[in-house]
């Protein structure tokens, strides 16, 4: 239990700075003029770095150990904060998106070795029988979220109140804090690695591990679709007239909006045991769930496509609109990424953990680097509606691989 609460405990100080550091860097490019598309390339080097980093990381986890990687993720990530700070304004558009896309590639790496670490930590610390594994994972995945959601609204204040470079060399501070104070504490429980692990081992041959990997790519690609760069575009759009005092008003705003989403979806995705009744059903049910769920899920971006497109042009009724679909979407998702994130630890076994964890993960950054991707150019091409539509189409996806599980 001890290691288990370290263990989080470092991962919540990092995924709060994550979150911050993602709405820093969108809102303030966006300010300075930066098309959709050009917000979309400042995040795809943070996925890339997903995709490579996830497939070997759990190869690194189990020839080292799998404090090695976390704290190597809570470093790296201290050094891509006290990068941004070297950034000049006088730099041309184009410098600027290459610099900021490799401070970003490399908090991805940081993000996705903290990541492993963390979830594989659940699988070898966490009790034997009653969903304990359920509850430990939704637990720790759920209150990581909510806590990243801080970080998205602390993000936003702080850059409209600090500024950015105040406001990373403050994040950088307490990240340093917190890892001196793992490293001094951590306790014993963690494995420390294997010198015969071998890089191939990182590619499963469990089918149930690999279709979870294919929905799970456009599970997470369906989100990011319109979470990355459509709706924080359209709702700027929306709620600023340009003017300095507009713009804050609606950084605070979008930066709420983004805040509750992720507080939301973290407290059901910590729920979702109880929701699901998990304790009192047979693994073989919560397969079929995931698919059912994620069935169930495509219908809302299809509806709120159908209404942006229809109504033509933003109005109250339908930004109220929109934010009650996105929540209701987030709640839905949650239950998804909890099913999800079970099964993976439940279909790996103990010395396999951190290279399935490891593949599932590089899985989910494939899916956040095509969301992303597609993200920018959906909006530039058809708008929020477009982004909207392109979540539905991948979420079919994502229940078509739900459904090939066999438990």
């Amino acid at each position: 239990m001890a290691a288990y609460l370290a263990v989080t405990a470092a991962y919540w100080a990092f995924m709060l700075t994550d979150g911050a550091l993602r709405m820093l860097v969108l809102l303030h490019f966006h300010t300075l003029g930066f098309s959709p598309v050009q917000l979309a390339y400042l995040f795809v080097l943070y996925e890339i770095a997903g995709v490579v980093t996830n497939l070997s990381a759990g190869w690194i986890a189990a020839r080292f150990g799998l404090t090695s990687t976390l704290y190597a993720g809570l470093g790296i990530q201290i050094a891509a904060l006290l990068a941004l700070t070297l950034l000049d304004p006088s730099w041309s558009i184009w410098a600027s998106v290459v610099f900021v896309m490799s401070v970003q590639g490399a908090s991805g790496v940081a993000k996705d070795l903290s990541k492993m670490s963390a979830k594989s930590a659940v699988k070898l610390l966490a009790p034997e029988g009653d969903g304990t594994l359920f509850r430990w994972v939704a637990l720790l995945t759920g209150s990581k979220n909510a806590v990243k959601g801080v970080g998205f609204l602390l993000g936003a204040v702080l850059l409209a109140t600090a500024g950015l470079q105040a406001a990373v060399l403050g994040m950088a501070a307490v990240l340093t804090i917190v890892l001196v104070a793992v490293l001094a504490g951590m306790p014993a429980g963690l494995p420390t690695g294997r010198k015969d692990a071998k890089f191939l081992e990182v590619f499963s041959r469990n089918p149930d591990i690999n279709w979870l990997s294919f929905a799970r790519v456009f599970l997470f690609g369906a989100r990011d679709v319109w979470f990355v760069v459509g709706i924080p575009i359209y709702f700027y759009a929306v709620l600023s007239d340009g003017s300095e005092q507009g713009n804050r008003a609606a950084f605070f705003m979008i930066g709420s909006f983004m805040a509750v989403w992720i507080i939301l979806y973290g407290a059901v995705q910590a729920s979702a045991p109880k929701i699901l009744r998990a304790a009192r059903r047979p693994a073989r049910d919560l397969v079929v769930a995931a698919r059912n769920w994620s069935a169930g899920l495509i219908v809302i971006p299809a509806a709120l496509a159908l209404m942006v497109w229809s109504a033509g042009a933003p109005a109250p009724w339908l930004t109220t609109t929109l934010v009650t679909g996105l929540l209701l979407f987030g709640a839905v998702f949650a239950v998804n990424s909890a099913l999800h994130s079970y099964l993976i630890l439940a279909f790996s076994t103990g010395e396999r953990v951190t290279m399935d964890v490891g593949f599932y993960y590089m899985a989910n950054a494939a899916g956040r680097l095509l969301g992303t991707l597609l993200s920018g150019v959906s909006y530039q091409i058809g708008g929020l509606p477009l982004c909207l539509a392109t979540a539905a189409l991948m979420l079919g996806l994502s229940t078509f691989g739900a459904a090939r599980l066999r438990g």
